[in-house]
């Protein structure tokens, strides 16, 4: 085991132990504000892995790859523009498509999707091997999205991968994850699900015995849910945590509209879970549902512009969240430098891999995953098990604002953009995020502006024996691009400094004589 390794344990293993040695969190928000909401396993991980996939995967096939359609079809396809009402009166490309390719909603409903889930490709090893290989440490399935489906063999309700599909993933990827030592995550996206079935029950055609799947009839502007629906929101979370007692629960937007008695239930419950397993647990989440110091905030598709003090998350999708025919997929350079600027601003990324309908995992994924993973193997010490450097980097290109959403800035970082992170005082990385060509130069380090008030001792080429060749001047620190670059979508040079040091007053009497 390396050094670094054990230290990081061994500092996991004593931050669980305080933990451990503290009192059961009741559920109010003074007692939850004692929490230890980052626990140090999610900040060395970095990068993680979910799958959008679920009945609604085959809602898309045969979909025009040049037309838009919304990801939440179960709610979309019922838009028709008369019986529920659209912003342009006319109905969506989701309403269009479905009476096209499957029938009028009000006869084939979302349930249909249910009733017909195939789950013939699914293959709980080969997707933990593939997250492996991706260099992730944490992974899941999205245990239940929008529409109310169990992605498990759930006893809490009928709608679940068991009775419709024949399997429970989440038993088995949670088996194949844990057995490749990564943490064991599950996303919940259920919340919104009062708002997401209100289509369904304006446009008609829906069973009153089924509103255990569409929540109990209700009007499009109802932003209220009723006590059945609290009820069976909390019975399959639980149930969830209950069974497969996972290292992270990761929620969509929404619940911060539900009543704050209702979250802050959740938290203690869950965080007192964490004491039982005798295991440091984290909580993720959106908008304003818990306060920052208590669980880990996440950002869907964006990201600060600046560093945080807190650590966060990325939330994002190379492509659509669930499987579309002909899309067009974000490249593994764009990734890997997505995940540099993440990390380099005390963040980590939760990837999105989306599933064919039948679980199958697309080559394009497939590839996609690996080239990151080759990347991380070379250059994964800049990343895992890192803390943000002084700066979180320099050059021209950089996000206007941060936030939700930004990554809708199409941004193409360059070898002159460069990103920091740290593993101690004396080790630092700088992360050139293209191929560097004759010199790279640094200007942070320039012994001008009097950031790096340190010696350097020694630069090295993660993935390389090759002598660095460099010089550290007023304007910058000035590196000579390596005959052979190691790695593909940039390079990552370690630094190691003397490190700061002061006199003490000590010696001879005549050293205090003035």
């Amino acid at each position: 085991m390396k050094k670094g390794l054990l230290f990081v344990t061994a500092f996991s293993s004593l931050a669980f132990s305080n933990v451990q040695a503290q009192k059961k969190f009741k559920a109010n928000w003074e007692s939850l504000n004692k929490v230890n909401q980052e626990p140090d396993w999610f900040q060395d991980a970095k990068f993680g892995i979910y799958a959008h996939w679920g009945p609604v995967s085959q809602a898309f096939v045969g979909t025009d790859p040049d037309k838009f359609y919304a990801g939440w079809h179960g709610m979309k396809m019922y838009e028709d523009g008369k019986k529920v009402p659209t912003k342009n009166g006319k109905p969506t490309s989701n309403f269009t498509h479905q009476v096209k390719q499957f029938g009028d909603p009000g006869e084939f409903g979302y349930k249909k999707f249910i009733e017909n889930f195939d789950t013939s490709g699914f293959d709980a090893k080969e997707w933990a091997d593939l997250f492996a290989a991706s260099g992730a440490k944490f992974a899941g399935p999205v245990a239940m999205h929008h529409d109310n489906f169990a992605m498990w063999d759930a006893k809490s309700t009928r709608w679940n991968s068991m009775n419709y599909g024949g399997i429970d993933p989440s038993a088995a990827l949670k088996k194949e994850i844990e057995g490749k030592g990564l943490k064991f995550m599950g996303s919940f996206h259920h919340a919104f699900t009062w708002k997401y079935f209100g289509p369904a029950h304006k446009y008609g055609g829906i069973d009153p015995k089924d509103y255990d799947l569409y929540t109990s009839a209700h009007s499009l502007d109802n932003d209220t849910p009723d006590k059945r629906f609290y009820k069976e929101w909390w019975a399959k979370l639980k149930e969830f945590i209950d069974v497969y007692q996972p290292d992270l629960i990761w929620f969509d937007w929404w619940l911060e509209n539900m009543d704050e008695k209702t979250r802050q239930k959740f938290l203690a419950y869950y965080y007192n879970k964490g004491i039982e397993w005798k295991k440091d647990v984290a909580v993720c989440y959106k908008e304003t549902t818990f306060p920052e110091n208590m669980a880990i905030k996440d950002y869907e598709r964006g990201r600060p512009n600046q560093p945080k003090h807190d650590v966060w998350l990325t939330d994002t999708s190379p492509g659509a969240w669930f499987f579309r025919p002909g899309v067009k997929y974000k490249t593994p350079n764009e990734l890997v430098d997505i995940l540099a600027d993440i990390v380099s601003k005390n963040g980590c990324m939760l990837l999105n891999v989306p599933p064919n309908p039948d679980g199958s995992i697309p080559q394009v994924m497939k590839d996609l995953l690996v080239d990151m993973g080759e990347w991380l193997k070379i250059n994964g010490e800049s990343i895992y098990g890192t803390r943000p450097w002084t700066v979180f980097g320099e050059g021209p290109t950089r996000l206007p604002e941060g936030g939700h959403k930004v990554e809708k800035l199409k941004i193409a970082y360059t070898n002159k953009d460069i990103r920091f992170t740290k593993k101690s005082e004396k080790e630092f990385y700088a992360i050139v995020m293209d191929t560097p060509e004759v010199v790279t130069i640094i200007k942070t380090l320039g012994k001008q502006l009097g950031v790096l008030n340190s010696k350097i001792e020694n630069i090295e080429l993660l993935g390389s024996s090759e002598k660095v060749v460099w010089e550290r001047t007023n304007e910058g620190l000035m590196i000579q691009a390596p005959k052979n670059v190691p790695s593909e979508y940039g390079v990552a040079y370690k630094i190691t400094l003397e490190g700061y040091k002061e006199n003490n007053i000590g010696g001879a009497v005549d050293a205090h004589v003035e």
